[in-house]
């Protein structure tokens, strides 16, 4: 009897991850895209008009640098959660440690989809604070849970952070000013 010929990379399950390494990217991806998609259409009317008209800091980017910023970190953020999903959960007999780490990559990008639209969409900028801070420490939390598991996957989640707490600033200052 021939020996079985091994499953091609591509759908090749990575060591520790139950799911097809195309199911996990579409894992990855689907969430990330929704949640730009959500920003994208929340800012889209809303930066000529209402934003335009708000008083802004000295240090308030043009509004060029966002859609850039974002789709690098959105990339990044993808890759993280990809990285996550593939890791081997190494905490516990059923890997308790991974699946927080997990919730927590979710509930911080959930955050993140909410937040557009309560600062745009609603115009309720001391909420989207609220939101924006929550979602600041949920985003350095997921970096500290995800460490165990995948350093590289923590690393990409640092200049997201990174730009969280800019956008915490940014957020605080607006409300102050306006």
């Amino acid at each position: 009897m021939p020996a079985p010929t091994p499953a091609p990379a591509a759908t090749r399950v990575p060591e520790g991850s139950p799911l097809p390494a195309w199911l996990r990217l579409a894992c990855a991806i689907l969430p990330v895209a929704a949640t730009a998609a959500i920003g994208s259409v929340a800012t889209r009317s809303e930066i000529p008009g209402w934003y335009a008209g708000l008083a802004k800091p000295w240090f308030n980017p043009p509004v060029w640098v966002f859609p850039v910023a974002w789709t690098i970190l959105y990339t990044a953020i993808a890759v993280a959660l990809w990285r996550l999903l593939g890791a081997k959960p190494r905490t516990g007999p059923s890997g308790e440690g991974w699946w927080l780490a997990l919730a927590a990559f979710l509930v911080q990008l959930a955050l993140n989809a909410a937040w557009t639209p309560v600062f745009f969409t609603v115009h309720a900028v001391g909420a989207a604070l609220v939101v924006v801070a929550v979602l600041l420490v949920m985003v350095l939390w997921t970096i500290r849970l995800t460490w165990r598991f995948d350093r590289a996957a923590a690393w990409l989640l640092v200049p997201y952070a990174a730009w969280v707490a800019f956008a915490t600033l940014l957020n605080a200052a607006i409300l102050r000013m306006n």
